[in-house]
């Protein structure tokens, strides 16, 4: 997975940090459309003293709770961050003022819509915002693994397992005395990512059987 994720970053331009200890950490936004489930991933990388690649992958949503979609605390909809690379917008800081985590202290972009029902087909679709809304990353319940998203999240990206949670902290702590209070997020759709690599596929399927003469010719 590690190769697969430079890769994802490094073709879009993103940043991909290579000091000891210093924390790639990205979303992946999984294909599945249902909502309430903790079916998405956060994935957390860097080198270690040794210049060696340490990966962790760990359960958890980007997207929010059923009960969030149904009870929006904003006129446009439920926020939903949308995908992109958010350079230095994240910090070590209380979630709700009551534990630790990593909060938004820069603004991002996130996508409203009051027409999701519970369906998350197309990300994109919905009205484009940008703030700072307080999308951030932490934990569901205090101890164990939670099944089901709910009033967990109204946005922010939330792990599932609370033991996967305090060990992104511990990291997350380390980077802070190396590097400052400052976190770079990535967030990454799958499906946009299959879509892309079927879009490669299809060209390439055009340029191996000749047809880039026809698409020539009808220039």
């Amino acid at each position: 997975m590690l190769s697969k994720s430079l890769q994802i970053l490094r073709s879009k331009g993103y940043k991909v940090y290579t000091e000891p200890y210093r924390l790639n950490i990205v979303g992946y936004r999984s294909r599945f459309i249902g909502s309430n489930r903790f079916d998405d991933e956060i994935h957390v990388f860097y080198r270690n003293d040794n210049h060696k690649w340490v990966y962790h992958m760990f359960k958890a949503t980007t997207d929010p709770g059923q009960y969030w979609l149904d009870n929006p605390m904003h006129p446009q909809g439920t926020a939903f961050l949308k995908k992109g690379q958010y350079v230095d917008a994240y910090s070590i800081g209380l979630h709700r003022g009551i534990y630790h985590a990593l909060i938004q202290t820069k603004p991002v972009v996130v996508i409203r819509n009051y027409e999701r029902k519970g369906l998350f087909k197309w990300f994109e679709s919905g009205t484009k915002d940008i703030g700072n809304f307080g999308i951030n990353i932490h934990r569901a319940r205090k101890q164990g693994t939670t099944q089901v998203i709910d009033d967990f999240s109204a946005g922010c990206l939330v792990f599932a397992n609370a033991d996967d949670f305090n060990g992104f902290l511990k990291l997350s702590e380390h980077h802070r005395k190396k590097y400052g209070n400052k976190f770079t997020v990535t967030l990454v759709d799958f499906r946009d990512e299959r879509r892309r690599i079927l879009r490669q596929v299809a060209w390439g399927t055009v340029l191996a059987t000749g047809g880039i003469m026809l698409l020539n010719r009808l220039n």
